[in-house]
């Protein structure tokens, strides 16, 4: 038993040390935020991490949700952290009454930087070579007890103010589906071809390290109209932050990456500011003439 406790221990310290040092080798300990943004709603505080210690905190709950809460990592001492947290900006929702970071979103700027973490799965030149300046959304997580409309909401709002900011036309990221069926990645696909969510300005294929085995054969397979009963399975398979994209009128980049580590299937989705529902801007009194 006391073998156990003391392996137990040291594990953490481990893992522990393990966070420490990634967060040393991605130079968290230089951040310095690029644009600034500080709103005080009700109970929340909408900002951008200024800090080292606000980052650290958003990369503690990146942590617990992506894998102590996704995968079961049984402790939640460390950070999900990599090489695009130091060059990007991350948006922060705290709240005011007990100072917890409960929501977190990277935004990731071409005003900024030239190399972008979709580019890890989908091959994205003819994005990047389109004439706007281009806003990357990426590694968004919300506190399990803070999963509620007006957070999702509060996220909406500091995406907005940081295009004001900005001047970004388009934004763009990887939509995570949890499911590894050829079939149902398939489903999807075909889902959003009929829906005319497929553009070929914004087509972005997934490298081959990222291809999922069978898709092309699941797709060939749905080569017609899908039934009421197909759509209606396609429908619950996406997540409310993806639906919510959908929603205000995103498109996607072409088929699927398959995340085999995270058991998961990624769809580029992009938003053009044109094509944004203005019902969105006005619900937060971000009007496009503002734009």
């Amino acid at each position: 038993m006391f073998q156990q406790i003391a392996q137990s221990s040291l594990n953490k310290v481990s893992s522990t040390l393990k966070s420490l040092y990634s967060l040393r080798v991605n130079k968290i300990h230089k951040f310095q935020s690029k644009v600034n943004i500080a709103i005080e709603m009700g109970p929340f505080l909408l900002k951008t991490a200024s800090t080292v210690a606000e980052l650290k905190k958003a990369l503690r709950l990146r942590y617990q949700v992506f894998y102590c809460e996704l995968q079961g990592t049984p402790q939640n001492l460390g950070f999900d952290v990599d090489e695009f947290d130091f060059l990007c900006d991350h948006l922060i929702i705290i709240d005011k009454k007990n100072q917890k970071t409960v929501g977190t979103y990277r935004l990731n700027c071409s005003q900024f930087n030239t190399q972008f973490y979709s580019e890890n799965e989908f091959n994205i030149d003819r994005l990047k070579k389109l004439p706007f300046i281009k806003l990357e959304l990426g590694r968004a997580c919300i506190h399990r007890e803070y999963r509620t409309g007006v957070v999702i909401s509060l996220l909406w709002k500091g995406i907005g103010e940081y295009m004001n900011k900005t001047n970004s036309d388009l934004l763009f990221g990887c939509a995570s589906i949890k499911t590894n069926s050829p079939r149902e990645a398939a489903l999807l696909y075909r889902l959003f071809y009929e829906q005319n969510r497929l553009k070929p300005e914004f087509f972005a294929p997934p490298s081959i390290k990222f291809n999922m085995p069978q898709l092309d054969l699941w797709i060939q397979r749905f080569n017609t109209p899908l039934s009421e009963e197909e759509k209606l399975e396609a429908q619950k398979l996406i997540p409310p932050l993806f639906r919510a994209y959908l929603k205000i009128g995103a498109y996607v980049g072409g088929s699927p990456a398959w995340d085999p580590d995270f058991k998961c299937i990624d769809f580029l989705t992009i938003l053009n500011k044109e094509d944004l529902n203005k019902s969105l801007w006005k619900k937060y009194k971000l009007h496009s003439e503002s734009f």
